[in-house]
């Protein structure tokens, strides 16, 4: 089975950011099969353009999770859903 690939949107200086990696990180770490990539939407004017007001935005396998606040439960269990 393919990795599930997690993918947090955020940008520089966001303190909301900050927060979802700390929640993110550990979680993708905790369950096999899950690859994480950090893209900051300054790097990308699509991104930029379409999550501007919205981030951080956590994806999973390119399909958005969550935008703003990250629930640790609910991410694990989407992590856990998706590589079963």
């Amino acid at each position: 089975m393919p990795a599930v690939a997690v993918t947090l949107l955020t940008k520089p200086g966001c303190h909301l950011c900050d927060d979802a990696r700390a929640i993110v990180e550990p979680l993708v770490g905790e369950v096999d099969g899950v690859v994480l990539e950090e893209r900051s939407i300054l790097d990308d004017p699509e991104l930029n353009a379409r999550y501007w007001d919205e981030i951080p935005v956590v994806l999973i396998d390119g399909a958005v999770h969550t935008i703003w606040r990250v629930d640790p439960a609910r991410l694990r269990s989407a992590l856990q859903e998706a590589t079963a």
